[in-house]
């Protein structure tokens, strides 16, 4: 079983910064790709960016330039830096983390209980 906890929310004024940080646990973890997700109520789960193992980095087109995502190997720990941010992006931020895992190596994909992220204004 793979346990992802995600962590660093809270509430910032708008032009502010938070980082928010996911680890992921478990037993023989092999980890590919890491993705942080966001949502508000009422409406669909969005892709916010995507890391590879290699560091090959993804986003969502109207967020690259203020968000940074980044990964420690060592730690199976991935990151996202949220610079400048609106009050459009409260949300509910989530990691998603696949790979594989346990003795036999099976695949896996596991969701974190998300973060809250607030924006005053």
């Amino acid at each position: 079983q793979v346990h992802v906890v995600e962590s660093g929310g809270g509430l910032v004024q708008a032009g502010g910064s938070l980082r928010l940080s996911c680890t992921a646990s478990g037993s023989g973890l092999s980890i590919n790709v890491m993705a942080w997700y966001r949502q508000v109520p009422g409406k669909q789960r969005e892709l916010v960016a995507t890391i590879t193992s290699g560091g090959i980095t993804n986003y969502a087109g109207s967020l690259k330039g203020r968000f940074t995502i980044s990964r420690d190997n060592t730690k199976d720990t991935v990151y996202l830096q949220m610079n400048s941010l609106e009050p459009e992006d409260a949300a509910t931020y989530y990691c998603n983390v696949n790979g594989l895992a346990g003795f036999w190596k099976r695949p896996f994909a596991s969701w974190g209980q998300g973060t809250q992220v607030s924006v005053s204004t």
